[in-house]
């Protein structure tokens, strides 16, 4: 299955059998988005979801795009499709702190979905991006999916991955232990390749939904912005991934370039993609 956001389809957010069908939809005149999905070959169901929208709010023109990688099922990555960008915008001092209203949202909305959406298993990644009057950018995100700004042809990773190696501090630090089986990635308890998500109730006292927040400005410098899950990440760098995109105008063909090329360097994964770019 494929999972998107539809702008003016907010009851489900889905269709079904849809991975060659395309996309494209203007957000403004001079910004634009396309975005893309693959199932992996990995034996299970696509579990990712994807946002990729626009909205006017307060007189404010809005970008809204995110992508939401699902573990151990697809409940929590369709919830934070339906739910995150909502009470994200709902909380009352987004427009006067925006970085404190996503944190707080980020944890509301993981408070929500542990309360009563999975039970100790299923989790998700999340990384999602705002951009207000095609100037102002904000970035957060828990896990592995990646946000990349392309300026000037260099790439710049605006999300942190957040692997248990490098937070093993933060994991021991919370009663947890970070291992790493013979062939495989280091693991939160031997079970997580990542220290933060969405849900993941059996090991949550482990981890943590705590999300990091960078806001950038859009200047005429910047060509183009990528968010991709890990089935993207793992096979291709940062920059590689600007360079496979470079000059294109067309957000669509962009998003699917991309996966493209992932594919053909031999990724599994779920792989989900969603290029905007900066005319």
């Amino acid at each position: 299955m494929v999972h998107k956001y539809m702008k003016g389809d907010r009851s489900s957010g889905q269709r079904e059998n849809e991975e060659e069908e395309e996309e494209k939809e203007p957000s403004s005149e001079s910004t634009s988005h396309g975005y893309h999905m693959v199932r992996g070959k990995m034996g299970h169901g696509m579990e990712d979801y994807l946002v990729a929208e626009s909205r006017e709010i307060n007189g404010y023109r809005l970008g809204l795009y995110a992508i939401f990688d699902g573990h151990s099922g697809l409940d929590v990555a369709k919830y934070l499709q339906s739910h995150l960008f909502d009470n994200l915008l709902n909380e009352s001092d987004f427009w006067k702190n925006p970085e404190r209203a996503i944190r707080k949202a980020y944890k509301a909305t993981d408070n929500e979905i542990l309360d009563g959406i999975v039970g100790s298993r299923g989790g998700s990644t999340a990384v999602t991006a705002i951009l207000i009057d095609e100037e102002n950018l904000i970035v957060a995100n828990v896990g592995d999916s990646r946000a990349v700004l392309c300026r000037n042809g260099v790439a710049k990773q605006l999300s942190v991955d957040h692997e248990p190696q490098k937070e093993k501090d933060l994991v021991e630090s919370r009663g947890g232990f970070v291992s790493k089986e013979p062939g495989s990635v280091p693991r939160v308890d031997g079970q997580l390749a990542m220290t933060r998500a969405f849900g993941d109730g059996r090991l949550k006292e482990h981890i943590t939904s705590e999300t990091d927040v960078i806001t950038e400005i859009i200047d005429e410098d910047a060509e183009f912005l990528i968010l991709a899950s890990d089935g993207l990440w793992k096979v291709m760098s940062n920059q590689e991934a600007c360079e496979c995109i470079a000059g294109l105008e067309d957000a669509q063909e962009a998003s699917e370039k991309l996966i493209d090329e992932a594919l053909v360097r031999g990724s599994m994964d779920d792989i989900s993609c969603i290029a905007v770019v900066f005319h």
